[in-house]
């Protein structure tokens, strides 16, 4: 099959007018000119490799709309499947949480946590896209250890990242504003959160915590499978991180964070939500401005799988369309271990999506090894 007339974002270079010809669900031939006839004409649009969104956290508004309308966890991961093939995405991590207890209510306690991934991959031939399961062990929850250590064990899990949302430090440096949006989410009064605060800090002084750390993340590098941290908010932080084995740091807090992951190699992971609206919603490091310093390697859906598309074209402005489109495309398949897939190059996944660029930029098709899994009608 031959896709032609497309603008071709390539790993290095912008293709103004090619073709790609795909042959058994891989890309088997690329010209820099059009081709006669081909299957599907694209028209002059882009073509683009499908995202791989290493963290989304969408699944759980899938489950649980509002907190308490649940959902069946089979239905919310259909629905979620093709929401994010209409968004481009192609390959997806959905980001589970291992807490033993949370402020965002059952969808991010353990049984729930399991039952989903038990349906992921029960589902997972018969789902759109490729989807994958991150686990998010939050350090201070111990008790959610042994369970994530047979998970993996069994082979359940494709990337974990070590999180720490202790109020105070991390995401949540501003204590007042952790206690304020626990009042308005949970409808309670400012006083009764404080004590979930307080709580919350007075666990991160469990002795069981480092051990715990120590064997999550040596069982996560012995599997081979990426390890990520998760806000990392100082130099030192990210050198504890590191020296665990971790090698992408996700979301940094601040700029000096970020500088000291590249410095150490670490891939960087920021929300391309934050791309799009140049700021991030807890007032942390813009994805801007990490690109403008050379410190974004990475963007995710995070919590909205339609900003990848603006995101990257925000993102063009600074770095250039390639470098923009393998943030969400190569360098996310190289963070996650992932070497068929990520690029239009010879021999990769036909995982491929078409962009029409605009005032809203649209997406007119997405493309799973060479098939069809979602098109707006736009291309014949």
């Amino acid at each position: 099959m031959w896709l032609g007339n497309f603008i071709l974002v390539l790993a290095d270079e912008v293709v103004k007018s090619g073709s790609v010809r795909v042959e058994d669900g891989v890309i088997a031939e690329i010209r820099d000119v059009p081709v006669e006839t081909p299957d599907i004409d694209g028209g002059g649009r882009y073509l683009m490799p499908g995202f791989i969104d290493l963290h989304g956290d969408m699944i759980e508004r899938e489950i649980a709309p509002r907190p308490n309308a649940r959902m069946p966890i089979d239905f919310g991961i259909h629905e979620l499947d093709k929401k994010l093939t209409i968004a481009g995405v192609t390959t997806a991590f959905a980001a589970v949480s291992f807490a033993t207890d949370s402020v965002y209510g059952h969808v991010r306690q353990l049984s729930t946590t399991s039952a989903v991934i038990e349906e992921l991959r029960r589902l997972r031939e018969d789902l759109l896209i490729d989807h994958r399961v991150h686990a998010r062990y939050e350090i201070t929850n111990v008790d959610a250890a042994p369970v994530l250590e047979k998970l993996l064990g069994a082979g359940h899990v494709d990337m974990v990242s070590l999180t720490d949302h202790t109020p105070g430090q991390g995401q949540y440096n501003d204590l007042e504003s952790y206690i304020l949006s626990i009042s308005e989410r949970r409808a309670m009064t400012r006083e009764m959160a404080a004590e979930i605060a307080a709580e919350r800090i007075a666990r991160r002084n469990n002795p069981l915590i480092d051990a715990k750390l120590t064997e999550i993340a040596y069982q996560v590098r012995r599997q081979g499978l990426s390890l990520a941290s998760h806000d990392d908010d100082s130099v030192e932080k990210v050198a504890q991180m590191h020296d665990l084995g971790v090698t992408m740091s996700e979301f940094p807090v601040t700029l000096p964070a970020a500088l000291e992951a590249r410095r150490r190699g670490l891939s960087t992971l920021m929300g391309a939500p934050n791309a799009l609206r140049g700021q991030s919603m807890s007032g942390n490091l813009s994805a801007l401005d990490a690109a403008k310093q050379g410190v974004l390697s990475v963007i995710a859906a995070d919590y909205h799988p339609p900003a990848f598309i603006p995101g990257i074209f925000r993102l063009a402005e600074l770095v250039g369309l390639p470098a923009a489109v393998a943030m969400a495309t190569k360098n996310a398949a190289e963070a996650a271990g992932m070497s068929d897939r990520g690029e239009i190059a010879f021999g990769k996944r036909a995982d491929l999506v078409a962009v029409e660029r605009g005032s809203v930029h649209r997406l007119r098709a997405t493309f799973r090894g060479g098939r069809f899994v979602y098109s707006d009608g736009t291309l014949h």
